[in-house]
């Protein structure tokens, strides 16, 4: 088991890793060359409500797993799109993408993949209207948000040696900010995988019990998920008899809020926010679980 557990380790230190650094070191060679104000104008427009859609529109078209979503996050507070919008995107972007839908649609069929993208925006937009009207801005760390003065943006698109020679040092700052918690966040996302015996899900069986979906919301909040990757695994389970609604939620949970997501966000997030980012999430899929247990699906 141990032999497993150090090379389940590896490869997902690994892939997070890699996966953080590009994303992040792309995200600050590119920020000068965005149109942010033209991004800022339309999530900005419509009293929140325009804005919002914006923010699930560029969710639905960046294919990140929670994890890679949140250099982008940080570039947008940076250049001061509205909060409301930010959270949108950022709780749209791993769960609502193009890739992901097609694949939902071949696993489960086009009516389960409808009901999940219904879900997914109208909860992303209403937890992006409550965090902004209860000032939870307030409650990002200043030492990540910082402002970006258009002058050094002017001058870094002009000279090119000087932006590369930045970009790798905000990748850098980045990394060294989160790196130890994907660390530690993989460590315990392996120790899950490899070491906890699969009939602890035995319980979803019973999904009459109440308390079914939202144990499963729970138990998929630890683990790291890509969609992309754990749609296959979950549709082997519905084949092995497990009900679809629990395993729903179990797919949000992990794919909202991972293990290592939630430790990276720690150096972003404040106490309070960080709260209301979980129950959020959970919310959202204990709802979605008793959603398609209603319709007996």
């Amino acid at each position: 088991m141990m032999a497993s557990l150090w090379h389940t380790f590896y490869e997902l230190v690994k892939g997070l890793l890699v996966l953080f650094v590009v994303v992040s070191f792309v995200m600050n060679v590119i920020r000068p060359y965005l149109p942010f104000d033209k991004i800022k104008q339309v999530m900005s427009s419509g009293r929140g409500m325009v804005g919002s859609f914006a923010g699930v529109v560029l969710g639905f078209v960046t294919p990140f797993c929670s994890c890679s979503t949140i250099p982008l996050m940080v570039t947008l507070l940076n250049r001061g799109v509205p909060f409301q919008a930010v959270m949108t995107f950022f709780f749209t972007s791993p769960l609502l993408n193009i890739w992901v839908l097609g694949l939902m649609a071949l696993v489960y069929g086009w009516k389960v993949t409808a009901i999940y993208a219904v879900v997914t925006v109208v909860f992303s937009i209403v937890i992006g209207y409550v965090l902004d009207r209860l000032n939870f801005q307030e409650q990002i760390k200043a030492v990540i948000v910082e402002g970006q003065e258009e002058e050094d943006m002017k001058r870094r698109r002009c000279d090119w040696a000087h932006h590369l020679k930045l970009s790798i040092g905000e990748t850098w700052k980045l990394i060294r900010s989160v790196g130890l918690y994907i660390v530690i966040g993989a460590f315990i996302g392996a120790f899950i995988k490899e070491a906890v015996p699969t009939s602890v899900f035995s319980f979803f069986q019973n999904q009459s019990e109440w308390w079914v979906i939202p144990v499963a919301a729970v138990l998929g909040m630890p683990l790291y998920v890509r969609l992309s990757t754990i749609l296959p695994v979950t549709q082997a389970l519905l084949a092995g008899g497990f009900p679809l609604a629990p395993v729903m939620s179990l797919i949000i949970g992990g794919a909202g809020a991972s293990l290592p997501e939630v430790l990276m966000l720690t150096s972003i997030f404040k106490k309070r926010l960080m709260v209301a980012y979980m129950i959020a999430i959970f919310t959202m899929a204990t709802f979605a679980g008793y959603l398609f247990l209603g319709l007996n699906l």
